[in-house]
């Protein structure tokens, strides 16, 4: 009789447990806010909260501006960071949820941020 032993399959399933600690969790939801909207993600403070058995991140940030002084000169500078800062909020919330998804696998049922301040950049592209 002869014993034939199988390599594990990539991705399957194995016993066991994995954890992500808070921290890690907090340092990739800093990072994805960060990059969303431009900003250094030691800028960016979150917090967890259960709802309802998943994780809601709640940010509070700065936002990368244009200089006000360019957009008065010309107005696409706006365009050129991704639009309104309300445009922007909005649609962060979808990208930070997806990558800190993506990156850690845990579940978020929402995104919540508040914006407190402004940091001026000169970037953006004019349309």
């Amino acid at each position: 009789m002869s014993i034939t032993a199988e390599a594990p399959i990539p991705g399957a399933a194995m016993a066991g447990h994995n954890r992500i600690s808070t921290q890690a969790l907090t340092s990739v939801a800093r990072a994805a806010a960060g990059e969303a909207l431009g900003v250094p993600a030691h800028d960016v403070r979150a917090n967890w909260s259960d709802d309802d058995g998943l994780l809601a991140l709640s940010l509070v940030m700065p936002v990368a501006v244009p200089n006000l002084t360019a957009v008065v000169r010309d107005a696409g500078r706006v365009a050129g960071f991704g639009g309104s800062i309300w445009e922007r909020a909005v649609a962060a919330k979808a990208q930070i949820l997806r990558r800190v998804t993506e990156l850690t696998g845990a579940q978020l049922s929402r995104v919540d941020i508040r914006i407190s301040g402004a940091a001026v950049r000169g970037g953006g592209r004019v349309h």
